[in-house]
C-alpha cells in the first residue's frame, strides 16, 4: 500500500464526503480541495499536486466529474452509483489516458468479501436448478437510486454464473430467467444486502449489514492510497487481493 501521506481532493461533500474528510485527516492525509454543490465550477480549475481524488457525488454529475479528473491525470476513486450506462466509456477514457481509476459500488471491506463469496456461491448454484434466487436491499431514505449499485453488482455477478438467469428486475418476478431485486428505503439504515436461494426443501440466505458509514470511508481511503501510485483501471477486489 501507498504509505506516503496524500494530498486529496474530495468531490461531493454529503455525509460520505464529510466522513471521508474526517477519517482521511485522522490517518494523516491532507484534504486540500473540497467540491460541494455550491462550488462545482472549481472542477475546471483544480490545483496541481493532487495525489488522488475521491468522488462521491450524485449520478447526474459523476460522469462529467470523472472526465475532468481523467483528463487532468488525477488518480481517482469513485463510489458514486447510478451511472452504469456510462461505465465502459469512463473506463476506456482512464485506460487511454493512463490515469489511475478505481470504481466500486461499495467500498466496505466486508461487502467486497461478500462479492467474492457471492460469485463462488453462484457457480455452485448453477448446478442446482431447483433453487430460485432473490436479492433484497435496504438503505436510508436519503439514497436516491434504486436498486442500489451494490445490489446491481450482486445481481450481475450471479447472471454471469447461473446459466438459467439472464436479467434482473427491481420488482418481484416469477420468470425463470429473471433475478428479482426487492428494494426498501428505511430511515437510519446504513445498508443491508441479502441473497437468498430457495427450493421446496431448503432456504439459504447470505447477508451483509453495514454497521457504520465509516467502513465505506475507510475503504475509499485504502483505495486512494493504492491508486495514487498506479495507472490503469482497478476494482476494489484487486486491491484486497481477491
Amino acid at each position: 500500500m501507498h504509505k506516503v501521506k496524500l494530498n486529496l481532493a474530495i468531490i461531493g461533500y454529503g455525509k460520505m464526503g464529510k466522513t471521508i474528510h474526517r477519517i482521511a485527516e485522522k490517518k494523516g492525509h491532507t484534504v486540500s480541495v473540497i467540491i460541494r454543490s455550491t462550488n462545482t465550477g472549481d472542477m475546471q480549475n483544480l490545483p496541481p499536486g493532487i495525489d488522488a481524488a475521491i468522488e462521491f457525488s450524485k449520478p447526474e454529475s459523476a460522469v462529467a466529474n470523472l472526465e475532468i479528473l481523467a483528463r487532468k491525470g488525477i488518480p481517482t476513486v469513485c463510489g458514486t452509483t447510478g451511472w452504469d450506462r456510462y461505465r465502459e466509456q469512463v473506463r476506456t477514457l482512464y485506460t487511454d489516458l493512463q490515469t489511475g481509476f478505481v470504481y466500486a459500488s461499495n467500498f466496505s471491506i466486508g461487502m467486497n468479501i461478500f462479492f467474492h463469496i457471492n460469485k463462488k456461491l453462484a457457480m455452485i448454484m448453477n448446478t442446482q436448478p431447483d433453487f430460485s434466487v432473490e436479492i433484497r436491499e435496504t438503505h436510508h431514505t436519503e439514497k436516491l437510486d434504486a436498486p442500489s449499485g451494490t445490489a446491481i453488482t450482486i445481481a450481475e455477478d450471479i447472471v454471469k454464473r447461473i446459466e438459467r438467469k439472464d436479467n434482473w428486475v427491481n420488482q418481484p418476478s416469477g420468470k425463470e430467467n429473471e433475478i428479482p431485486i426487492i428494494s426498501h428505503r428505511v430511515a437510519n439504515v446504513k445498508g443491508e444486502h441479502s441473497v437468498s436461494y430457495t427450493s421446496d426443501l431448503d432456504k439459504l440466505v447470505f447477508t451483509h449489514q453495514a454497521r457504520s458509514r465509516e467502513g465505506f470511508a475507510e475503504g475509499a481511503i485504502i483505495a486512494a492510497e493504492f491508486i495514487a501510485q498506479r495507472k490503469g483501471v482497478f476494482s476494489f477486489e484487486d486491491i484486497l487481493g481477491l
